[in-house]
């Protein structure tokens, strides 16, 4: 059986808790990829403590937006509780674009990583959430039966873009946009689309290569 890790002494987490603030803090206001010594700096300790803590700028990250897990997990499951199928998707789909809206750093972590509810947990549990909030505007018939899961993250991509564009001069025309998006989901409004959905694979690579 695997022994717990032992708690960090009163110094160290100290030390962590100030480097995990500078960071959300600086995130927040500037998008991910603010440099390692920056949030040093503004932290008020060395890199080499950062490092210590933090070996990779994905585990600064994660530690950073670990409570997004919590949070995006409780839209989903509201989403699914919602009776009318539509109204989940909407609201799944508007609340996290609400998050993406009011933090730079989550914008950017979820147009890197898709709109997992589990962004630094369980990838699997996620998509099982994401899969049947889809799966019952299917059932129901009010989204196109074309549009799949991988879809979904063309939304994240468009309202990110949309996001950094217009935040300064209009911080809430990206609702506009998803509006248009969602309209475009909607079964009575499809038409053919031009190409097959991305296969998993395929968005995965997309996601390596591009994001």
């Amino acid at each position: 059986m695997p022994t717990s890790a032992r708690p960090l002494r009163r110094d160290a987490q100290r030390n962590r808790d100030l480097l995990v603030t500078a960071a959300r803090e600086l995130f927040a206001a500037r998008g991910l990829d603010v440099p390692l010594d920056e949030i040093a700096r503004t932290a008020g300790v060395s890199s080499g403590t950062l490092y210590n803590h933090f070996p990779s700028r994905d585990d600064l990250v994660d530690a950073v937006f670990s409570d997004r897990t919590a949070t995006v997990v409780r839209i989903s499951e509201h989403a699914l509780s919602l009776p009318d199928a539509w109204s989940g998707l909407v609201h799944f789909l508007e609340r996290v674009c609400e998050l993406q809206a009011a933090d730079r750093g989550y914008n950017d972590l979820v147009s890197r990583r898709g709109p997992q509810p589990t962004p630094a947990g369980d990838p699997a549990l996620g998509y099982a959430m994401m899969s049947r909030i889809i799966e019952r505007a299917h059932e129901a018939g009010v989204l196109r039966p074309d549009c799949t899961l991988e879809d979904m993250v063309f939304v994240t991509w468009g309202i990110a873009r949309t996001v950094e564009a217009t935040t300064a001069v209009r911080p809430e025309v990206w609702r506009r946009h998803l509006a248009l998006i969602l309209d475009g989901f909607r079964a009575p409004a499809a038409h053919p689309l031009p190409e097959p959905p991305l296969r998993p694979d395929e968005l995965m690579r997309i996601m390596r290569e591009f994001c």
